[in-house]
């Protein structure tokens, strides 16, 4: 497997060289700093920018044996306390810091996509699921004795808990190798792209734009060169089926990738790996590697028309903001990971200004199993707007936490009696850049005419505090906002301190009305999907829960004059939410 392409800038190889600095040492010292930027050709404040950018790569001693603890919803709901207390008790480090012999560092770190599996952590990228205090008392003890990290880690479940009958079933069922790529043999590009187009699949990263219709754009661009990207930066809390289908199906993934560059005329692939999933690389190279072995890759593959693809793995380095593509784009070609000003589609102009087409990894083995079954049976189910079937990560108050293939068109109430969800209140779909919705809303159907998910259900039963759900979401936001525009730094950080404020019973409904307005301001004005989707779990709660909010008032902190009258400011409240919302 190649891990760079031969006329690749020296640029990209920034994070990779970073990360050999960081696995070495610990740590990456300013001589380090200056010696890469020497190599790079680039500055030292400049490199300096990129490795303060990610949350993985530590400029002071972070332990031998480094410990990233999920601090997600679902793990403050499952003993991410005591778990916390009990790391910080018998390593002897605090948190975001190491203890004095400088055998652990023991960092917070966002979900690491193990929701299913909480509380959760990686010790030196290694998983480490449900965890309870006797259990890291053991593995401390195991690691202080010099037993390899590698062997005390867990093996990570798939938790694949349902799939249609045979007949309907797209994704998880059984994998033939070879069986779409087969059809290549016999296709010429143009009609692979007609079979994507027809089988009506849209993107399953959350956006919906429809699959075929990009790797056309792509294709039509007058270019020799030409790249398939991967974005397996599966970073939305909550989401984890990307890594089950890694897991699983890493071969489907390959041959997704296959169809895709031999569609668009492309001779470079790349998966960009999310550093959380790191433990899964040795899984993808060893499938690459087989397509080598097998002709498919590396060499002229045996299509109808001439074809070459190479594909490699890119591994990032912490960053949920990289799951913007072209903020992955950047990252790709060793910079920070901030968005692009949205001159060109990356279709156009991708990577190295090059014609790129971005799915993620649903997406391209969707794309696979299209060619092996045919476009027809794959348009043949779902609903007349929405196609095919649809995995959905499902975590929370539930008895069966895992993944979910549902045919579109599937009520919001049988995916929550197929998951025996306990008494299910608040439910947030999509993952926190998405829309909470009540138990209310369990007519609902899964469908681009109705109720749209990207890949997640995170569910909440009556005794769950919204505000701290909210309140988790909000920290989330803001520590992974880049910073880059003022509407997202600045309105991250006010949800943060007014739904503080309101927790402390010190809230006003002006609190409201200015959370209201920036949220807006934010959804309007971002530079990128994080800022504009990060007021959505608190917009949604407001219009979904306003009897809620309500009782978390202080009536004698209004921020309105004296003798205003509450209830009808209440009234207008809820009048005002409901109009926002119907006209959006």
């Amino acid at each position: 497997m190649k891990t760079h392409f031969s006329d690749e800038p020296l640029r990209c190889h920034t994070l990779d060289m970073l990360r050999d600095v960081q696995d070495e040492k610990g740590y990456i010292s300013d001589d380090d700093i200056m010696r890469i930027a020497s190599a790079l050709h680039i500055s030292k404040v400049e490199l300096e920018g990129v490795a303060s950018f990610y949350h993985f790569f530590h400029r002071k001693p972070a332990g031998k044996y480094r410990i990233y603890l999920n601090n997600s919803i679902l793990a403050e709901f499952r003993g991410f306390r005591e778990v916390l207390r009990a790391f910080e008790k018998t390593t002897g480090a605090p948190l975001n810091g190491t203890d004095p012999t400088g055998t652990f560092g023991l960092y917070e770190t966002p979900c690491i996509g193990l929701c299913d599996q909480e509380p959760s952590a990686l010790i030196n990228f290694h998983p480490f699921t449900r965890l309870t205090s006797a259990k890291v008392a053991q593995i401390v003890e195991g690691l202080r004795a010099g037993v390899g990290v590698e062997l005390l880690a867990n093996t990570v479940e798939d938790s694949i808990r349902y799939t249609p009958e045979k007949e309907r079933c797209i994704l998880l069922r059984e994998f033939v190798p070879e069986q779409a790529l087969q059809h290549l043999t016999q296709l010429t590009p143009k009609a692979v792209l007609h079979c994507i187009k027809e089988s009506g699949l849209a993107g399953r990263g959350g956006a919906f734009f429809p699959t075929g219709v990009k790797w056309e754009l792509c294709a039509q661009q007058p270019a020799e060169q030409r790249y398939i990207v991967c974005n397996a930066d599966e970073g939305e809390p909550g989401t984890f089926k990307d890594r089950v289908l890694i897991h699983r199906f890493a071969e489907l993934l390959v041959e997704g990738m296959i169809v895709a560059g031999y569609a668009v005329g492309a001779s470079r692939g790349i998966i960009y790996l999310r550093a959380e999933y790191r433990w899964l690389l040795p899984r993808l190279k060893a499938a690459i590697e087989t397509y080598e072995c097998r002709g498919w890759l590396g060499t002229d593959a045996p299509t109808l028309e001439p074809f070459h693809f190479d594909i490699k793995v890119q591994l990032g380095a912490g960053s949920y903001v990289c799951g913007e593509e072209t903020a992955l784009l950047e990252s790709l070609e060793g910079k920070r990971g901030e968005p692009r000003t949205k001159t060109f589609f990356p279709t156009e102009q991708g990577f190295l200004g090059k014609p790129t087409v971005i799915n993620n990894v649903e997406t391209l083995c969707a794309a696979a199993r299209i060619m092996e079954l045919g476009y027809e049976t794959f348009s043949a189910l779902g609903t007349p707007a929405t196609k095919g079937t649809k995995l959905i990560s499902i975590a929370g108050d539930c008895q069966r936490p895992g993944i979910f293939e549902v045919e579109w068109g599937m009520t919001v109430a049988e995916l929550l009696e197929l998951c025996e969800a306990n008494d299910p209140y608040y439910i947030q779909v999509s993952g926190p850049s998405g829309q909470c919705i009540s138990a209310w809303d369990s007519h609902r159907r899964l469908a681009g005419e109705d109720l749209l998910c990207g890949g997640a259900f995170m569910v909440f039963d009556q005794s769950r505090d919204i505000l701290q759900i909210l309140r988790n979401f909000a920290a989330f936001f803001k520590h992974e906002s880049c910073g880059m525009c003022t509407p997202c730094r600045a309105g991250n950080f006010i949800f943060s301190r007014k739904l503080e404020k309101i927790a402390r019973g010190l809230g006003s409904l002006q609190d409201i009305t200015d959370m209201q307005q920036w949220g807006q301001i934010m959804k309007h004005t971002s530079r990128c999907g994080l800022g504009m989707t990060a007021p959505n779990p608190l917009l949604y709660a407001l219009e979904r829960f306003p009897e809620y909010f309500e009782g978390k008032l202080d009536s004698t902190r209004t921020g309105f004059n004296r003798g205003f009258d509450l209830e009808s400011a209440l009234e207008d409240y809820r009048e005002a939410v409901q109009h926002q919302f119907h006209s959006r």
